[in-house]
């Protein structure tokens, strides 16, 4: 058996290395990698956001849309979700049944698109979409169809790019999302952090992606049947939301005392949050 694992990591670390490339200035580039090798073991925050929604997580039928190397999927999956992973990217399917080869996991793959799943309706009590809407080519569309195949009653946990971000979560640069497109694809040009070379095909440069505009997701969400909730808000207003920074710790603490710590972090959802983490309920008993 030892020997077979053996294998499968091999045969994964080769399927994923070519997806990593374009990333090789990042200076922590090897914990990185080793990240993306081991995916699933990494999960523990998305499947307390999961419980903390849903309550237990085994026994949920799961959607895992846009579910990239695979590494929540077979999370959920070892936690007793029953997991549908459907991922565009044929080559991230085969990264995933690796990946679930690993446990020995029988994990239903789908090589679909998000705006029209090949799914039934009402099939799942929850789907996740991370790090999806931004990539996709009509993130209305992929959004309708997430309210199609959830239960009524069921949830969508998605993460979507504040327009504003101050740091880009792509490319890792201040800055310019406050700069003319062309500008700033530029810069990025200059800084050496293009995905030119990268195995990557579509909807990865800046210009082509679709970031947002907090209250404009929110109003997009609700037109098609979502009661919103911000996570990190909840978080916040639950004492839970930490900060790794003793001074932003304490500029948290007055704000606190002096009732403006919501009112400040809208400012920062609006003004400078890199992305937003949602729960969107579909309405219905």
């Amino acid at each position: 058996m030892s020997e077979l694992i053996e294998r499968i990591d091999e045969q994964l670390a080769a399927a994923i290395d070519p997806w990593l490339q374009h990333m090789t200035w990042r200076r922590d580039f090897a914990a990185w990698r080793e990240r993306r090798l081991h995916q699933e073991q990494y999960q523990a925050e998305r499947l307390a956001q999961v419980q903390q929604v849903m309550g237990l997580v085994s026994g949920l039928r799961i959607l895992d849309l846009g579910a990239g190397m695979g590494g929540f999927a077979v999370a959920a999956a070892l936690a007793g979700a029953q997991v549908t992973a459907c991922e565009y990217n044929p080559a991230y399917c085969r990264i995933i049944r690796l990946r679930a080869a690993r446990y020995q996991l029988r994990l239903p793959i789908i090589n679909a698109a998000g705006e029209a799943l090949p799914l039934p309706d009402a099939a799942f009590d929850l789907a996740v979409a991370w790090d999806v809407l931004e990539h996709v080519q009509d993130p209305i569309a992929v959004l309708r169809e997430l309210a199609r195949v959830l239960r009524p009653g069921g949830h969508a946990l998605i993460t979507a790019i504040n327009r504003r971000a101050w740091i880009d979560p792509h490319y890792h640069m201040r800055g310019i999302n406050w700069l003319p497109r062309p500008v700033a694809e530029l810069v990025i040009e200059l800084r050496g952090r293009t995905k030119r070379g990268a195995a990557f095909r579509d909807m990865q440069r800046l210009s082509s992606m679709h970031y947002f505009h907090y209250h404009e997701l929110v109003r997009i969400c609700e037109r098609l049947g979502f009661r919103v909730t911000d996570l990190r808000e909840q978080a916040l207003l639950a004492g839970n939301l930490p900060s790794r920074r003793p001074l932003r710790r304490a500029i948290r603490r007055v704000l606190r005392q002096i009732g403006l710590e919501q009112a400040a972090y809208r400012w920062q959802r609006r003004f400078y949050t890199g992305m937003f983490e949602l729960d969107l309920r579909k309405e219905g008993v």
